[in-house]
């Protein structure tokens, strides 16, 4: 059975929606959508008499893949509500730049074809877990990062760092990044911090806007503990996983690890991520090429 999961939906996208279902039926295959999703597209447009599931456990024992349909916010949290089963998730890319959603919206019949053939890959991707001192998130694994965040307009904050219990370092900045190589493309990227192979078996460390001007983005082993804690002229400060966020203060203390589990993307058999990279990120992008 495929499993249909999204957030949000543009009005103008609904008869790809549409599309998706009619062909799904057309194809003999049976499918489940999650219920506040179904209602937002009914809201829309859609009439179909689907069967729908509030919780991710009702459809866990029967489910064959998970179809995302968003953009790649939309796969982290499908991630999250997928938890340790690995299933296998396919994403189809409705938002904008859908680097792990990199099917594109005319490529939906191809994605439920791939299904039904088994004519497609998975990528085995790592995921971060955070423990804590005290409880903070209710799914404390990601799949592209943990931030360690400065709260609205404060001031930098202090972040000592120790690696297998041994500090690494002592950052003054405005937060610090713990990357996946997934998520090496992200908030990561952006801050500075390298481009990494999904099975590199790494994480990044990755400052943002860091007081000391000689402190850059380390890449470390994942078989490793990191742990940090924070001070700072304010008594808040902001922690995330992946599009989770919660408030702490000095009193947390914070370790991340290679989780146990990974989370498994499909793409198709003529997709990679070097081909992703060129296309979505221009990378080596150059007119004298």
């Amino acid at each position: 059975m495929i499993v249909i999961y999204g957030k949000t939906f543009n009005e103008k996208n609904i008869h790809l929606a549409q599309g998706l279902f009619d062909y799904l039926q057309s194809r003999g295959r049976k499918y489940i959508v999650e219920e506040k999703f179904m209602n937002m597209l009914r809201s829309l447009g859609i009439n179909n008499n689907v069967e729908t599931y509030s919780h991710f456990d009702e459809v866990k024992g029967s489910a064959e893949v998970v179809f995302s349909m968003g953009g790649d916010g939309t796969i982290l949290d499908a991630v999250v509500m997928i938890k340790d089963s690995e299933i296998p998730v396919l994403g189809i890319n409705f938002g904008r730049l859908g680097f792990l959603a990199s099917l594109g919206k005319d490529q939906i019949h191809a994605a439920v074809d791939a299904i039904d053939t088994g004519s497609y890959m998975i990528d085995k991707r790592s995921l971060l877990e955070l423990q804590t001192n005290k409880p903070l998130f209710a799914d404390s694994f990601a799949l592209n990062d943990m931030t360690i965040q400065r709260r609205d307009q404060s001031s930098m904050i202090t972040v000592n760092a120790y690696l297998n219990g041994e500090l690494l370092n002592t950052y003054w900045a405005d937060g610090l990044i713990v990357s996946t190589p997934t998520g090496s493309t992200g908030y990561s990227l952006s801050c500075g911090g390298p481009i990494i192979y999904p099975t590199s078996g790494n994480f990044v460390i990755t400052p943002v806007a860091p007081h000391n001007l000689n402190v850059r983005p380390m890449v470390v082993n994942d078989d490793v503990i990191l742990s940090f804690e924070i001070t700072g002229r304010g008594d808040s400060f902001l922690c995330t996983l992946d599009s989770r966020v919660q408030a702490i203060d000095s009193s947390f203390s914070l370790a991340v690890k290679k989780a146990k589990f990974s989370a498994n993307i499909i793409r198709l058999t003529d997709q990679s991520f070097l081909t992703a990279l060129k296309t979505k990120l221009n990378w080596g992008s150059d007119h004298r090429n």
